[in-house]
């Protein structure tokens, strides 16, 4: 590892700490250090922050990783989890179960997780439907015009589901929407990191067959990368990793697309290792800060990515655009 790569994991690791810390101090209630460590009368507030804190840096270890392997096999700076229709079908999922809820009996056990039993649910469905379609469709492209079309038809359905939808089940599936990080509970976040981990390895595994693939086709073959594994793996790992965190914390927009950008443009592009790496780092620090900025403003965290996210990927568009001319 070169001195900038040390000095740059350095920095946003050292930011990671100072804002972790931030975020285990910010709230309606002032906590001091035996709160988080002994049986205090503040201790079940402290637990609640630090489950906020670890849904966070799942979310930031997750959704940056989706993003990084879609534009890094697609070669689309705009590729993102949303792009193969991950979140959306399991925003679908999310709402069938809300607006239908009333009519499902469940034992109680079930009835706090199935939202993200749902979600898990469909967009498992929808990857064994993109397993299906890649072993016939060579071109990378096609793939990304597939996701589209998904998610179109997704949300045409919600809109038809809200349209008919009862006000309370209205209300819960905006609620979840919105991707409130405090709502996961201390056994759904064992489950998340269990999936997340399991995604993360099989990124893992595909970062050294990306490296043959991004020289062509032609050149990976001759390396001995098997193409088709290679894009199983890349819709797997990309799939779990989006699905999972939408599930159990809501829609978390943009991250996916931004936060690789940033890291091309700070570090090498051409050393997919590195790259990943300081997308580990990078997502983990920009989520943890805007659930800084989400309990100061009291906004959805998901309002929050959406607002920093869309000026940068227009940005991102328009100097793709002048690039062409």
């Amino acid at each position: 590892m070169d001195r900038k790569f040390k000095i740059l994991c350095g920095a946003i690791s050292l930011a990671i700490i100072t804002v972790s810390a931030i975020n285990l101090n910010i709230g309606f209630s002032d906590l001091n250090f035996r709160d988080f460590f002994t049986d205090t009368a503040n201790s079940q507030i402290a637990g609640l922050r630090i489950n906020r804190v670890v849904a966070v840096v799942l979310a930031g270890l997750a959704i940056p990783t989706s993003g990084f392997l879609l534009q890094e096999y697609f070669q689309n700076p705009l590729a993102g989890p949303s792009v193969l229709g991950i979140t959306s079908v399991a925003s679908l999922s999310v709402a069938f179960y809300l607006f239908f809820s009333q009519y499902i009996i469940l034992p109680e056990i079930l009835q706090d997780s199935f939202i993200s039993v749902s979600a898990i649910g469909g967009s498992l469905v929808l990857m064994l439907l993109l397993l299906a379609f890649s072993r016939r469709l060579s071109d990378r492209s096609s793939i990304i015009i597939f996701g589209f079309l998904v998610s179109a038809l997704a949300g045409a359905v919600v809109s038809v589901l809200q349209f008919y939808a009862e006000s309370q089940s209205l209300k819960n599936y905006v609620l979840w929407s919105f991707g409130a990080n405090n709502q996961a509970s201390g056994r759904q976040l064992w489950i998340l990191g269990i999936i997340v981990l399991g995604g993360l390895f099989a990124a893992f595994k595909s970062i050294k067959p990306l490296l043959g693939s991004a020289l062509g086709s032609a050149y990976a073959q001759s390396l001995g990368v098997d193409l088709n594994r290679l894009k199983l793996l890349i819709i797997i790992s990309s799939s779990v990793l989006a699905a999972s965190v939408t599930a159990f914390l809501g829609p978390i927009l943009f991250v996916g697309i931004v936060v690789p950008h940033f890291c091309r443009l700070i570090y090498n592009p051409a050393k997919l290792w590195h790259q990943w790496i300081l997308n580990l780092l990078l997502g983990t620090f920009i989520m943890l800060f805007f659930s800084v900025i989400s309990e100061l403003t009291l906004f959805p965290l998901n309002v929050i990515t959406s607002v920093f996210g869309v000026p940068v990927i227009l940005a991102m568009m328009l100097k793709s655009r002048k690039a062409n001319f």
